[in-house]
């Protein structure tokens, strides 16, 4: 009796086709920049644009504060120190020759005397004398050098000024310089002080208007600041 037998073959009976659905959802896969577009920002976008013109402004708005404060730090200090501590005087007269020229700026300290008392030889800055009111374009301060302090009696003679009957020795006038109009001697009083100007000839001083009280000084003037050429200390 004729068989026939039927072929095997050699495929495995548990072998299927790789379904599409299996390649979709491998781990293994990276990502393509399409599937990503719609979350990632790529550079150059008009969201990354806006984000970096919002950082410029801002960084350009704390300089403009910084800038700012500096600026009025620097007038609060300046207005400070001028109120309270030092302060430039332009000289505008000859009275002070040749010590101080016209047009000479002195620093004037303010706190030179809440140290200590007013001393003679001391070239100080006061608020101008009833005795001498200012005219037109004059100043409302006065420099001048202080010749005597309270209790003193001072007196010029022979051409040469005298504090308590003794000759004061002025080394910062010229050579010759005589002093003349206080032919009789004046006693300053508790809060008083005698000033006068170096160049005796051309300076209306305490001979013109009297002592000066001692609260209007405003400082000691202690250096010539400008020009360049005269820098020095008083």
């Amino acid at each position: 009796m004729a068989c026939s037998l039927l072929r095997v073959t050699d495929q495995p009976l548990d072998s299927t086709p790789e379904s599409p659905s299996a390649a979709a959802i491998d781990p293994t896969r990276k990502p393509t920049e399409s599937a990503v577009a719609g979350v990632e920002l790529q550079p150059g976008s008009a969201v990354n644009r806006k984000s970096v013109a919002r950082r410029q402004r801002a960084a350009s708005m704390r300089n403009l504060l910084e800038w700012v404060a500096v600026i009025v730090g620097a007038v609060l200090v300046a207005v400070l120190i001028k109120t309270f501590l030092v302060q430039a005087f332009r000289i505008p007269s000859e009275s002070m020759v040749p010590t101080l020229e016209i047009g000479d700026r002195v620093l004037v300290n303010k706190l030179s005397y809440r140290a200590h008392d007013i001393n003679r030889g001391d070239v100080v800055v006061f608020t101008r004398p009833p005795g001498l009111p200012a005219g037109p374009g004059e100043p409302e301060d006065l420099i001048k050098r202080v010749i005597g302090v309270p209790g003193d009696t001072v007196q010029a003679k022979d051409g040469s000024m005298y504090v308590n009957g003794k000759l004061l020795e002025e080394p910062y006038l010229p050579p010759g310089t005589s002093t003349v109009n206080l032919d009789k001697p004046v006693t300053l009083q508790e809060g008083q002080a005698w000033v006068m100007g170096d160049n005796r000839n051309n300076s209306q001083d305490s001979r013109v208007f009297g002592p000066i009280e001692t609260s209007t000084v405003i400082g000691r003037a202690f250096t010539i600041m400008w020009p360049p050429g005269r820098i020095a200390a008083l």
